[in-house]
This record gives structure tokens, C-alpha cells and sequence, in this order.
């Protein structure tokens, strides 16, 4: 039997074409934390299989008309569509709005073996097999339809491009291979200036390819998120360097160091309103099981050890990597609060902004959704409240239905932010969309 034949085995083996029933999946108790969500999640014993769960819901065109369905009191319109798998949002200080339309590159060595045929398969049928734009659209304005009054290409030719933030007249943009500084005046639709590398960033195999970016409150630092280039290093530690952690960049001496480690996959950071803390979003492990291991969010700790591959959730030891570091998973610190396991927790935005009170200080996480766990979990974008900057109770829904009923895909939650006028932007990678949510009762 070839490689590809034995490929759809697997596939057929795994039950890929089953459906997987309505969304609703790890909801709370009233009152309560669901199983894999809160501060101390109660995890159960790690399984093993030989073929792992794969439970891909196939990406499906939004039917017309349709949209997510809104919290009570909120309504959602769809700020720009048709779009080329929008990925990342920033706004910018004049309320302009910048969208990375990306993908995984496709210029590196790749992956090889029955796994990563497989991922590649289904990966095209969950919507994100396309090739990379390598490109930041700019949207501008409000027309009173909701949408944005104008969109332009603002800058081309990059690298996968991601995370962007802005520091005083410099744009940087994090590609999936280095951080790039761009030249930027406040309302220019397109970026005129010439770009410089600051630093190179770990790339190779790219198995997670995202780079995120954010500048600390006084502008001094910069923060950039690596990913793993593994599910638990089963690709070698030696292809791990400098991964699978937060980097620190010191923008005016240039120098850069490891700030936070042992962070499988990170991606959506943000500093919280009330304490000025960093926090990320991580994806944790797969293979252990559809309750195991939970994706969280968490404040992230000058020097801390987070688990990755050793441990997770602190120091519960994972098996399948060897040799083992025990020195290491004795520093490692469990996170602060868990997101549901295999949700594909990206994006994450505090609100702090006067429109939506209700969400003063809390989180905005965008759950990308699971392609290993049956039924699925995540496909949403959910609230988790804050007080004294901390996490203070259950996550609750805030835009969901980006499942059909029969298990297909309209659209997947990465990255929010907060747009100028306080309401929260969604981008949605697999519909093509960003959306705009708002009171109900704001018209415009």
C-alpha cells in the first residue's frame, strides 16, 4: 500500500465523514465552569490510541443572508466580506483598521510522513489549505450599512505575515520568519515607506508558523510570540531552539532574549486594562484524548517555564517525550486559566472600551474551533470576565453558529480587537469576514 492510500485508510479508520451534531459542546452549568474551563480545571487521565481522533468540519460558504448569532443585546454585522483568509486585526491610533490576510507559508521545508499527509488533507477540507496572500489590507470608515467605507491593499510581497503593532511613526509587522519595521504616516492607505529586518525568528518546518507582536504600554519593549515546531517534540528538541516561547525585544538597543518559555503554541497577547500584565492565549497538546490537554490563557511571567513538551498544566508529566527533564518540570508553573481543550483559543483582546460595559477589563477570545475532538469544540468568540485583573468567572458566549447543525464549518473565530468607536472586530479566516459587533440598539 502507498503513502496515500494509506493515508484515506486512516482517514476512513478515523471516522472523518461522520457528523458531529449541533455546536453546543463544553457549555457551563449554570453558574459553573464547564470540564477544561476555569482557573483549576480537574483533568482527567491522558488516553492513547493508534489513530488519533480527526473530526474536521469541512468549511461551507456562509448561505446567503446569514450570520453568527450575537449574545442577547448584541448585534453583528459583517464590517468587510470577501476576503482572503483574514487572519490578524490591529487598529491603528486614527481608528483605520489593518487585516493580515495569511496563511502557512509555503517556501520552507516540509513535514514528512503519513501525519502530515493526512493534516494536509484535511487541512484543505477544514479551509486552510489555501496558499498565503502576503498581504495587509487597510479598512477605513463606517457607511450605515455597517460596512467600511473603503479598503485598500496597504502592503504586499510579505512573509505570512501576522501580528502588527505600532510604535510611535514605526509599523512592525511579525512575518513567520522575522520582525520587519516600517515607516508609517498616520493616514497613509498604503505603506510608502521602505521596510528594515529587525530580527530574525525561528522558521524551518513552520508546524505552527504564526508570529504575534504587541508593544508593551510605554513603547520601550516589543513581544513576539513562537510557536512549537511539534505537537510534543517529536520532530527533535534540536529543531525546537528558541521556540515554543515569548521573546522580548528591547527597542532601543536591539538586543532580544527569551522572556517566557515552554509555551507550545502562542498567539493572541494583550496587556490587561487593570495591572498592565501581559497575558497570551496558548494551544496546548493533542493525542491525549478530547478532554486533554486544554488550551488556556494566562499572565505570563518574566523567565516562567510553562510545561512544553515535558509537562502540561504544570507538572503533569507527559509520557510520550524522551528523555525527560525533571529539573524542568519542577520550575513549571500552571497557567491561570483554562479554555476548553482542542478549542484553538487565538485571539485574545482585553475590552477597554466605554460601549459595551459589560465587558470592561475582561477577555475576548477567538476560538478557532477543534479538528480532533468529537463532538467539536470552540467555533466562537467567548467573554471571560475580569475583576481587580483577574479571571472572576465562567466564560460566556458572545458570537456563535459558525457551525451548522451537520458539522460544516461557515466560519472559524481568529483574531478581535477593539475598533475606535469601542465595538469588538472578528476575524473569521474560513468565512472571509470581519465582524463588527455592537449594542443592539446602536444603529450605526
Amino acid at each position: 500500500m502507498n503513502l496515500r492510500a494509506l493515508a484515506a485508510a486512516l482517514l476512513g479508520a478515523a471516522g472523518l465523514g461522520a457528523c458531529a451534531g449541533p455546536e453546543v459542546s463544553q457549555q457551563p452549568p449554570a453558574g459553573g465552569y464547564a470540564p477544561g474551563f476555569g482557573p483549576n480545571p480537574t483533568l482527567p487521565a491522558p488516553e492513547h490510541s493508534l489513530i488519533p481522533t480527526l473530526n474536521i468540519a469541512p468549511a461551507e460558504p456562509w448561505p446567503k443572508g446569514t450570520h453568527p448569532t450575537p449574545a442577547a443585546g448584541l448585534a453583528v454585522t459583517a464590517y468587510a466580506s470577501g476576503l482572503d483568509h483574514p487572519r490578524w486585526l490591529y487598529v491603528l491610533p486614527n481608528g483605520d483598521v489593518l487585516v493580515a490576510q495569511s496563511n502557512k507559508p509555503d517556501n520552507g521545508p516540509k513535514e514528512k510522513g503519513i501525519r502530515a499527509m493526512v493534516q494536509g488533507i484535511e487541512q484543505k477540507r477544514a479551509g486552510a489549505g489555501v496558499e498565503s496572500p502576503n498581504r495587509i489590507i487597510l479598512l477605513r470608515g463606517l457607511k450605515a450599512d455597517g460596512t467600511a467605507e473603503t479598503r485598500t491593499v496597504f502592503a504586499q510581497g510579505l512573509n505570512s505575515p501576522f501580528g502588527m503593532t505600532l510604535v510611535g511613526n514605526d509599523l512592525y509587522v511579525a512575518n513567520a520568519d522575522a520582525l520587519w519595521r516600517f515607516p508609517y504616516r498616520t493616514g497613509e492607505t498604503v505603506l510608502s515607506g521602505k521596510g528594515s529586518k529587525v530580527l530574525d525568528l525561528p522558521s524551518g518546518i513552520n508546524h505552527h508558523w504564526t508570529k504575534n507582536v504587541v508593544a508593551s504600554p510605554d513603547g520601550r519593549k516589543l513581544y513576539i510570540t513562537v510557536g512549537s515546531n511539534s505537537n510534543v517534540a517529536e520532530n527533535g528538541m534540536e529543531i525546537e531552539q528558541g521556540r515554543a516561547a515569548i521573546w522580548e525585544v528591547d527597542i532601543g538597543s536591539g538586543k532580544s532574549r527569551i522572556y517566557a518559555s515552554g509555551l507550545r503554541n502562542p498567539n493572541g497577547m494583550d496587556f490587561q486594562p487593570q495591572t498592565k500584565a501581559l497575558w497570551t492565549a496558548v494551544n496546548e497538546r493533542d493525542e491525549l484524548g478530547k478532554d486533554l490537554v486544554p488550551d488556556y490563557m494566562t499572565a505570563v511571567k518574566d523567565g516562567a517555564f510553562y510545561g512544553w513538551p515535558y509537562s502540561y498544566y504544570g507538572q503533569h508529566v507527559d509520557t510520550r517525550v524522551k528523555p525527560q527533564k525533571p529539573d524542568l518540570v519542577a520550575r513549571a508553573i500552571p497557567p491561570d486559566y483554562a479554555l476548553g481543550a482542542h478549542t484553538a483559543s487565538l485571539g485574545l483582546a482585553f475590552y477597554d472600551a466605554d460601549l459595551m460595559p459589560q465587558f470592561r477589563n475582561g477577555a475576548l477570545i477567538g476560538q478557532h474551533g477543534s479538528w480532533n475532538r468529537k463532538p467539536h469544540s470552540g467555533y466562537k468568540l467567548i467573554f471571560v470576565p475580569f475583576t481587580d485583573g483577574k479571571p472572576s468567572g465562567p466564560p460566556r458566549d458572545v458570537l456563535t453558529g459558525f457551525l451548522s447543525r451537520d458539522g460544516k464549518a461557515y466560519g472559524r473565530p481568529v483574531g478581535v480587537v477593539v475598533d475606535k468607536q469601542g465595538a469588538i472586530l472578528l476575524a473569521d479566516d474560513v468565512g472571509n469576514v470581519v465582524w463588527r459587533i455592537t449594542p443592539a440598539t446602536l444603529t450605526k
